[in-house]
């Protein structure tokens, strides 16, 4: 049904409509990447559709403690442009980047419990 109705409309409404649908995508997925209900690496591995055109740094920077600097530096330790998008990643450089991204997340979580003990 909903496919009907986009071929209805003007071209210009139809992509207002469609960034729309894209711009709130992306907010709840950076929601739940801050809550911790979904992993940054597990977005990069699946590439869902709201995030083909998203930037690969924009992506980094909706964990908590991720601002641009610490995102910067990290990308630049991997050879990966903070504009690059995330669909446009190769299949190497999705591993490589998931797998840095799940080793800080560990490193980050074995530091807090040894600081609570």
């Amino acid at each position: 049904m909903d496919a009907v109705m986009l071929e209805d409309g003007p071209q210009h409404m139809l992509a207002l409509e469609r960034a729309n649908r894209v711009r709130l995508a992306r907010a709840a997925l950076k929601r739940r990447i801050a809550a911790g209900e979904l992993d940054a690496a597990e977005v990069v591995l699946t590439c869902p559709w709201e995030t083909e055109s998203m930037s690969v740094s924009e992506l980094l920077m909706s964990q908590k403690r991720w601002g641009r600097t610490r995102c910067r530096k990290f990308l630049m330790s991997i050879g990966l442009s903070e504009t690059k998008t995330v669909a446009s990643l190769t299949e190497r450089q999705r591993v490589t980047l998931a797998a840095l991204l799940t080793s800080k997340a560990q490193a980050a979580r074995a530091q807090q419990d040894r600081a609570r003990l």
